[in-house]
Order: structure tokens, then C-alpha cells, then sequence
């Protein structure tokens, strides 16, 4: 409980900080030696694709925080033997791979290449809310039965409580396809996260 608390406070604060630096700011995706002048002309670029740096940070993040999920729901589908699990695992699985496929295509129209490993420093994991650490995931790869899906709700609904966070920051965009992306997450999320409380009381 305390260690989710602590991730929702650093995750306001770099969504803080984010928020009033990328006026200013492109996106940092390779390193500056192999494609400084491609970058220093990356605002032109996303603005003629019709996103700005913000809806680009976002599909940064949350790729890689997609992905997680993703991997996490595969893991249920190998191990649980819930059938509320199994259907709910197989709910986010395809409907995160559909949103990575969606904000891949935003990254490709803006001329934007993820960079080799998860594309992600050390400031931008600071702010994506809710992913399980290498221990975590180590621990939900070794449970199994009614441990597992306990492991799998609870670890699933802090991730999903950090992508409601990241999602809103893209409510107010000027692409009616990002803000009708991150509206699509929050409803989406926010219900399945009272379904996955709803199973853990049961």
C-alpha cells in the first residue's frame, strides 16, 4: 500500500514537470549524435502529422507501459485457472495490443522511431504509474493458482490507476484521435479496475 502511495506521488510530480517542460522541449528519442538535426526539426514535423510533443511523450510512455500489461495478461492466461481471470486477461490483452498498434502509428505519421531496449530513460520510467518491478514480475512469474491471480488483480489495478494518470494528460489535446484515445483508456480502465476490486473481494 505504501509502496503505491509513494509511486502516485512521484508519478504527479513528474506529470508536473513534464507538463511545463515540453512546451519547450522536443522529444528525446535517439542520441544526439546519430540524428541532432532530425530532432531539432521534430516540432515542424509532429506539427505537420497533427501532434504536438505532449500526445508524442504520451505514445512514448505508454508503449512500453501497454506492453507490460500485455505481457502480464499473457502470463494469467498460462497460469490462472479463474475464468473470471482468464476472461478479464484476455479483455486487456487485446485491447492494449490494439492501443500500442494505434499509438505506434502516431509515432510512424510524426517520423518518431522508438530507440533500441524500451525507448524509456530514467525520467520518463519516474513517470510512468503503476509498473511492477523486475521483483514483481519475478514474483507473479512464480505463483500460481489463487496466489497468482491475487498477485495479477492487485498488480493490474496500481497499473492501470498510473494509466488513468498518464491518460488525462492527453484529455485536452487538439488531435481528436489522441484525446478520443486517452478518453477510450480512462473508461475503459477505470471500470475494469472496479471489476478487478469487485473480484478481489469475492
Amino acid at each position: 500500500m505504501l509502496a503505491g502511495m509513494h509511486r502516485a506521488v512521484g508519478l504527479m510530480a513528474v506529470v508536473i514537470a513534464t507538463s511545463a517542460a515540453l512546451a519547450g522541449c522536443t522529444i528525446n528519442i535517439d542520441s544526439p549524435d546519430d540524428d541532432r538535426d532530425r530532432r531539432s526539426g521534430m516540432m515542424s514535423d509532429a506539427d505537420t502529422a497533427g501532434y504536438d510533443p505532449a500526445d508524442l511523450m504520451f505514445a512514448r510512455m505508454m508503449i512500453p507501459h501497454h506492453q507490460q500489461a500485455v505481457d502480464m495478461s499473457e502470463l494469467a492466461i498460462e497460469t490462472s485457472a479463474d475464468a473470471e481471470v482468464l476472461a478479464l486477461a484476455e479483455q486487456i490483452r487485446d485491447a492494449q495490443t490494439a492501443e500500442i498498434a494505434i499509438m505506434e502509428g502516431w509515432l510512424d505519421d510524426a517520423g518518431v522511431r522508438m530507440p533500441m531496449g524500451d525507448g524509456l530513460d530514467m525520467g520518463d520510467r519516474m513517470g510512468m504509474g503503476g509498473m511492477l518491478s523486475d521483483e514483481e514480475m519475478r514474483a507473479l512469474e512464480d505463483a500460481s493458482a489463487a496466489e497468482f491471480d491475487q498477485l495479477y488483480l492487485e498488480g493490474m489495478i496500481e497499473h492501470h490507476e498510473g494509466a488513468l494518470l498518464m491518460a488525462r494528460m492527453i484529455l485536452n489535446s487538439d488531435n481528436p484521435d489522441v484525446r478520443a484515445l486517452g478518453e477510450a483508456i480512462v473508461e475503459s480502465q477505470t471500470a475494469e479496475i472496479e471489476l478487478m476490486k469487485q473480484m478481489l473481494d469475492e
